[in-house]
C-alpha cells in the first residue's frame, strides 16, 4: 500500500470514529504491516494537509481524533442555538483544586475552599467522567482519593496534565475550561448547586477554571496523565500521596 492509500484509510477510519483511536488500534487498520513510527509520520503529514480546512486531527489523552477548529464553533453553534449546561461556580472550584493538586480527599478540597464541599459537586463531576476515586489515603477513616480522568483531558483536548494553565498567570487560564461546556451533556438536575463565597487563593482557582466554561473548538461527530505542581506558593501544601492511576 503506498502512502496516499494508507493516509486514505486512516482519514476515513478518524472521520469515522465516534472517538479518539490510539496508534495501536490504527495499526489494525494494516494488520500491523505498518510501524508506529511510520504512522505517525502519516498522522503528522494528515494534519499538515487538513490545515487550511474546517476540521483538524489533534492528539489527545484518549488518541488521535478529527474535531472542528474552534473559530468554526459560531458557525456549527447556529445549527444548536441551546445553549450548553452552565455549571456552579461550586463545581467549578472543586474541579480546579482536584485538577491543580490532585490526590486530593474532600477534607482538602474544603481546606482549600474554607467551606463544605457539597457531596452532590463531586456526584456531579464523577457523572460527567471528570473525576474518579483513584484510592485512599492511609490515615485516620481512610479518606478518598479524587484525581481528574483521561476523560477531562480529552474534553479539554490536552494529553497531559503538564498542559493545563499556570495558576501564577491566571490571564492565560481565561477560556481555558470553557472547552468543557460544549462536552457531552449531563443532567441539568444536578446543575443547580448553591455556592458559598470562595476565600483566599481558591477564587483564583475557581476563576482559573470557571472562565473555561464557555468557548470550545466543536467536534462534528464526537467531543472534544503525571499531576501538574504548577499551583501558586501562597497556597497551603497537601499532605503527599503516591496511588497508582492506570495507564497514565
Amino acid at each position: 500500500m503506498n502512502t496516499l492509500d494508507a493516509k486514505r484509510v486512516l482519514e476515513t477510519a478518524l472521520l469515522c470514529a465516534s472517538q479518539p483511536l490510539q496508534v495501536r488500534e490504527l495499526r489494525q487498520l494494516f494488520h500491523d504491516e505498518l510501524g508506529t513510527d511510520t504512522l505517525k509520520t502519516l498522522l503528522e503529514s494528515i494534519q499538515q494537509d487538513w490545515q487550511q480546512r474546517g476540521l483538524e486531527l489533534v492528539q489527545v489523552a484518549s488518541g488521535w481524533r478529527m474535531q472542528s477548529r474552534p473559530e468554526m464553533r459560531d458557525f456549527l453553534d447556529r445549527l444548536h442555538p441551546e445553549k450548553p449546561p452552565k455549571y456552579s461556580r461550586a463545581a467549578m472550584e472543586t474541579l480546579a483544586i482536584i485538577a491543580y493538586r490532585q490526590p486530593v480527599t474532600r477534607g482538602d478540597m474544603e481546606d482549600i475552599r474554607g467551606v463544605t464541599v457539597n457531596s452532590l459537586v463531586i456526584k456531579q463531576l464523577e457523572d460527567r467522567g471528570w473525576v474518579e476515586v483513584i484510592g485512599h489515603r492511609e490515615t485516620v477513616g481512610r479518606p478518598m482519593l479524587y484525581a481528574t480522568t483521561r476523560q477531562f483531558l480529552d474534553d479539554l483536548g490536552i494529553t497531559s496534565l503538564d498542559q493545563l494553565p499556570p495558576l501564577e498567570t491566571q490571564g492565560a487560564n481565561e477560556g481555558f475550561f470553557d472547552q468543557l461546556a460544549t462536552a457531552p451533556e449531563v443532567d441539568p438536575a444536578q446543575m443547580n448547586m448553591s455556592l458559598e463565597p470562595p476565600t483566599g487563593d481558591e477564587s483564583d482557582l475557581a476563576d482559573a477554571a470557571h472562565a473555561e466554561l464557555s468557548n470550545t473548538p466543536s467536534s462534528d461527530t464526537h467531543s472534544t496523565e503525571q499531576v501538574s505542581s504548577s499551583a501558586s506558593e501562597q497556597d497551603a501544601a497537601l499532605p503527599t500521596d503516591t496511588p497508582t492511576r492506570p495507564d497514565q
